[in-house]
């Protein structure tokens, strides 16, 4: 089974390097698609210093099938970066790591344990099913998180414990089925629209859980208030008009 994964970045230099090298030793086969948002940092020159990396000694890589760079000339969003890459995937099983280190890559067997022993369509990772320690953060965004997440349920009619987590794996006929149109962040509440049309016309859905490493917005988050407002909108959108 290949995994692709689908790498959305946007001034990531402090991180990037330090995940596609996670990426790299996780030991499952896959490929990996990274969308540079035209990044106004170092993030293009450190992409293509461990693409050359690669490159030169693709043995020390065994687990790495590809490498494939996007470097966009315009900045258009998360969603945008995510429908661009799935055009670029070929694995069977399509996966959405962030590069912010918030997730942990040497979770990847969990997620795709329900695709091989369990017949899965759709597999979603939860920060909130308590099944490890985790470090905790602010009430203020689990709350935001819940009401989304919340919100999403009663819109889509499944039960899902967290909406709004980047770890979201598809198998690939099916994720280029679903006709994507967000830019920014409502790529997350579309995703989970279309996962629940899926699910209806008998599609297999399964949750797991995953450690979280929450960082401030001093350490580079991205997300803020104003995309959670959107996220209301992209739920009403994605679930009741398309």
């Amino acid at each position: 089974m290949l995994l692709s994964l689908i790498i959305p970045t946007f001034d990531e230099e402090h991180s990037i390097e330090k995940l596609l090298k996670t990426v790299f030793a996780v030991p499952i086969e896959k490929e990996i698609v990274v969308v540079n948002d035209c990044s106004r940092d170092q993030t293009k020159e450190i992409l293509e210093k461990v693409k050359k990396e690669y490159g030169a000694s693709p043995a020390l890589f065994p687990y790495v099938k590809n490498i494939v760079l996007i470097h966009k000339t315009k900045n258009e969003g998360k969603g945008a970066a995510i429908r661009m890459g799935i055009t670029h995937t070929t694995g069977d099983i399509v996966m959405i790591q962030d590069a912010d280190l918030e997730l942990d890559p040497h979770e990847y067997p969990k997620l795709l344990e329900p695709f091989e022993k369990r017949n899965a369509d759709i597999v979603f990772g939860s920060r909130f099913q308590m099944a490890n320690t985790r470090r905790v953060f602010p009430t203020a965004r689990y709350l935001a998180n819940r009401f989304l997440t919340i919100l999403s349920n009663l819109a889509s009619g499944i039960y899902l414990t967290d909406m709004e987590i980047c770890y979201k794996a598809f198998r690939r006929e099916l994720i280029k089925s679903f006709p994507l149109e967000a830019d920014r962040f409502g790529i997350e509440p579309e995703l989970a629209a279309y996962a629940a049309k899926a699910v209806r016309t008998g599609k297999i859905l399964y949750e797991v859980p995953v450690s979280y490493y929450p960082r401030t917005l001093a350490e580079g988050k991205k997300i803020g208030f104003k995309d959670g407002i959107s996220a209301i909108g992209a739920i009403i959108k994605y679930n009741f008009f398309r």
